[in-house]
């Protein structure tokens, strides 16, 4: 529970600092605040999971994101961090710091104590090589099986970008589990490719009967290296527009989340209708993503006739959006300090009438669609995701606020045009039947307060300007930026170097924190559900994330193994030869 404190504090988040002092004396080495609302306590080593529990648990605290980050070249160790968004009493970013010396790469794990490290964890040590002792699950997350031993992406004197490893392994080796409780199951594959998803997912199904006991997945297959190319390549402000392709839905709320991490280091102020002209994109992104995610839903319940009405009003969205930025996605918009391009009278005007009209006839379908029978039996308890699985593993979204947590960045930490004193009087969306139905239902609600916070920025937006360049570059100094994206919380971590690049970037999606608990909405469903429960996560798969590759051909199928696919990726590259394996290191030694 939280405490009560009756003492005023000058900073925000203060309160949590003193409260970790008392309840875990003695562990605390420094405390830094990267801006009004985040600061960073690093920890002593051996008190890092102690410190990240009570936080957690005891100050109501819910964990984004884990960055890993090469900082021998500052201070001569690697460094970890625990973001945690603090939701209770005294609002705000603490981030839980501790150093790994180069010379050990061990450090104790936390996921024991707090099960929404897990995935986080395990890509340290895939990306650093950095090792979590007491880590209960150790298989390899996003490098392939056929990675070598001992390659580290991440570390900074590890590899060059252009740098293609030899394949260590031509077949998959990964170890999929399963607590099937000693029950006789029948294995159901599902992927790597299916015929529900555009995206490649390998899902194992566990089954007794028709009955889902357990699953196990397998993601990560169109890893694109995003972080190494940022940090290698661009300079810092060029990573905006590559935040914006992270994601073809959610693409702006990557965007604006990079450009709030580098703006909150570097304190500079964007102009308030900047702020403004960001929100309302967000809002429009979130109208053509929530109406996607509920025609498909419609699909997947039968209801087809629902999924092409959906998809045929969404397109009110997408008009949305290219009348606003020019382009129905991947907007361009955002640069450190604003915006680049305003909203003019007649577009404004021309943006009501739209949203006047897509009212309008949402309202009609959401009735026909809720009075379908169909879709109600198929949606209600499918899926369930249990109020404390939800607790110990900080999933995100319209997910999580169907379990009936209230939890939205727009409220919780309010940024850019969300901070309008109007937009506040509104409250997140939420369900408590914890299901598929529920899900959707928190995606219907969201589409309409969509629409009227769009109308409030709109009419609420400030005049001036949308751009400053007035700041100073300061390197190595770093900060969070968040936004509230369709599927859930985007986290950026962002340190800039002293050469004009990212001197290190994280960037987390929203499915990424909501993979980890669908094992637990699988189980008790039959396999006919599958496939409802996974769209009602709304996942995107190349945001989190590898490559399985079939050729067709005279009508007969085979698959490419990693050797042939490699020499034939290089056969149509411009680099020249291939790569070399790296030096082996025993994995068990660790």
């Amino acid at each position: 529970m939280i405490e009560t404190e009756n003492k005023v504090y000058a900073r925000r988040c203060e309160s949590h600092v003193e409260a970790l002092r008392r309840a875990v004396p003695g562990c605390i080495e420094k405390v830094e605040w990267q801006c009004e609302d985040q600061l960073t306590i690093t920890v002593k080593q051996d008190k890092l999971p102690e410190a990240v529990h009570y936080l957690y648990y005891e100050r109501y605290g819910w964990i984004p994101v884990i960055i890993g980050n090469d900082e021998r070249s500052l201070c001569g160790r690697y460094a970890v961090y625990y973001v945690i968004s603090m939701e209770g009493e005294d609002p705000g970013w603490v981030t839980v710091r501790t150093e790994v010396d180069p010379a050990k790469m061990t450090f104790p794990s936390v996921t024991p104590f707090v099960p929404a490290c897990v995935w986080g964890e395990r890509e340290l040590r895939d990306m650093f090589g950095l090792i979590p002792e007491g880590l209960p699950d150790r298989r390899r997350l996003v490098l392939p099986d056929d990675w070598p031993s001992g390659l580290y992406p991440l570390r900074k004197d590890s590899m060059d970008y252009r740098f293609r490893p030899a394949p260590a392994s031509g077949m998959e080796n990964y170890e999929f589990l399963a607590d099937t409780k000693g029950k006789e199951t029948t294995l159901v594959p599902m992927g790597p490719l299916h015929i529900t998803s555009d995206e490649p997912g390998h899902f194992r199904l566990f089954v007794e009967g028709e009955t889902i006991v357990d699953a196990d997945y397998r993601l990560f297959y169109v890893h694109r290296g995003m972080e190494k190319v940022a940090e290698t390549r661009l300079n810092y402000d060029a990573v905006t527009f590559l935040a914006d392709r992270i994601c073809g839905i959610c693409g702006c709320a990557h965007s604006v989340a990079y450009a709030e991490a580098v703006e909150r280091a570097q304190g500079i102020h964007v102009p308030p209708r900047a702020q403004y002209i960001r929100a309302i994109m967000l809002e429009v992104e979130r109208l053509h993503s929530h109406l996607l995610n509920i025609g498909l839903a419609s699909h997947y319940t039968g209801f087809d006739s629902g999924f092409q009405q959906f998809f045929r009003v969404r397109e009110k969205s997408m008009d949305l959006a290219e009348k606003l930025s020019g382009h129905r996605k991947t907007y361009g918009l955002n640069v450190i300090g604003g915006v680049r391009r305003d909203i003019l009278a007649e577009q404004k005007l021309s943006t009501l009438t739209t949203i006047h009209q897509l009212r309008s006839e949402v309202q009609e379908l959401v009735d026909v669609l809720l009075s379908t029978p169909n879709f109600i039996e198929r949606t209600s308890g499918i899926g369930i995701l249990d109020r404390k699985i939800a607790r110990d593993f900080s999933p995100v979204g319209p997910l999580m606020r169907g379990s009936g947590y209230a939890r939205d960045v727009r409220f919780d930490h309010p940024f850019d045009g969300y901070a309008d004193p109007d937009i506040q009087k509104m409250h997140a969306a939420t369900a408590d039947t914890c299901d598929a139905f529920g899900r959707t239902a928190v995606r219907i609600q969201e589409v309409y307060d969509s629409i009227d916070m769009i109308e409030t920025m709109l009419e609420n937006c400030p005049s001036g300007p949308i751009l400053t360049t007035d700041w100073e570059y300061t390197p190595h100094k770093y900060a969070i930026g968040a936004t509230e994206a369709p599927r859930g919380e985007d986290v950026h971590w962002a340190m800039l170097g002293n050469n004009q690049k990212c001197y290190r970037w994280r960037a987390k999606a929203a499915t990424y924190s909501n993979w980890p608990v669908l094992r637990y909405m699988f189980r008790g469903n039959t396999v006919g559900d599958a496939a409802l429960i996974v769209g009602s996560l709304d996942p995107c798969y190349s945001c989190t994330d590898r490559v399985t590759v079939t050729d067709v051909a005279a009508k007969r199928d085979h698959v490419l193994d990693k050797e042939q696919f490699e020499n034939v990726w290089r056969d149509k590259s411009p680099l020249a030869g291939e790569g070399t394996m790296a030096a082996p290191l025993d994995e068990e030694a660790l």
